[in-house]
């Protein structure tokens, strides 16, 4: 491992976790997806030796948590249920510690307009957008930003009710797709240029990755089943701009109180300027995933990684 990521490495004995409850599943449209992170983070776990039970989260989950005697959760739901701070707050309630980000920042950065709305208030860039709820909404839209022009339901992730549009007439038809999945649809301006997510682990940020995807954007067969995703560590940034996404990245993760782990979504204009897109505060652990990634390039494998979200919680949280 290099030197500038030694401190991301747990050092705890396994004993010190307690029985740890990997929390995964759930209701939320990312279901499928935190079942296959779940299974991954569990085996991870189980094969260091820790006390672990998985628990796929439903109705019962109340009642298991208390007969399963837990002393820490590690929380890999995706999505509304786990990621938006209703988890966080149900194990405060019971005196649980646990993984990543607070009640605020989860709830805060599931929230994607309200993330915009706190970065734009500290100067920190992110698109040009506006909130749909109307038709009249999207021609108003469709006047003031330009097209293209991408819809996004505000409280969704994995790129799930997500369209790219070139037209009010389309507009007009992924703002009525997106309502299904959320009452508060967003659209943003369209930045032509390449993508990067950047991970960011017990307060250090890890390597950038640079996204290509033959996809229109990097929608969600790009990020879980497609193989033809481009993933690139070095990113290709020369030096001075990647401390500069590094530095903003940084920034933007303390403006919403990320805790533990997280990960942010970035695009660069033809100018080379970055802008902000979300922040995730329970990313993906699949084979397809980028924390884990960002973490190989930084001399951590994927238990290394399971191991220091889960010290990190012992650190903040007890």
């Amino acid at each position: 491992m290099t030197s500038a990521y030694e401190q991301l490495h747990s050092t705890l004995d396994v004993n010190a976790f307690g029985r740890v409850a990997v929390l995964y599943g759930g209701k939320s449209a990312e279901r499928e997806v935190s079942l296959k992170s779940g299974a991954a983070v569990i085996d991870a776990l189980t094969t260091a030796g820790v006390d672990v039970v998985g628990i796929d989260v439903g109705d019962d989950l109340l009642a298991r948590l208390q007969n399963e005697k837990i002393d820490r959760a590690f929380i890999i739901l995706h999505g509304r249920g786990g990621e938006d701070g209703s988890m966080q707050g149900l194990l405060e309630c019971l005196g649980i510690p646990y993984t990543g980000s607070g009640i605020l920042a989860s709830a805060l950065a599931m929230d994607k307009l309200r993330t915009k709305q706190v970065w734009q208030s500290l100067g920190i860039p992110t698109p040009r957008h506006a909130v749909l709820a109307s038709e009249h909404d999207c021609v108003a839209a469709g006047t003031e930003l330009g097209f293209p022009l991408i819809v996004k339901p505000a409280h969704e992730g994995s790129s799930i009710g997500m369209a790219k549009v070139n037209s009010v007439e389309a507009l007009v038809d992924a703002w009525k797709d997106a309502a299904q999945y959320d009452s508060q649809v967003l659209v943003e301006q369209w930045i032509h240029g390449p993508e990067f997510t950047i991970a960011v682990l017990r307060g250090q940020v890890l390597p950038p990755i640079a996204l290509g995807t033959p996809h229109v954007f990097y929608d969600y067969d790009a990020k879980y089943i497609a193989n033809d995703t481009q993933y690139r560590i070095p990113c290709g940034l020369d030096s001075a701009k990647e401390q500069e996404l590094i530095d903003l990245t940084a920034r933007a993760c303390d403006a919403i109180g990320i805790e533990g782990w997280g990960r942010l979504d970035v695009m660069q204009d033809e100018q080379g300027r970055f802008w902000l897109l979300e922040v995730n505060t329970a990313p993906g652990m699949t084979d397809h995933s980028l924390v884990p990634m960002a973490a190989r390039a930084a001399g951590l494998d994927f238990q290394q990684l399971v191991l220091a979200i889960l010290a990190e919680s012992v650190a903040t949280r007890g």
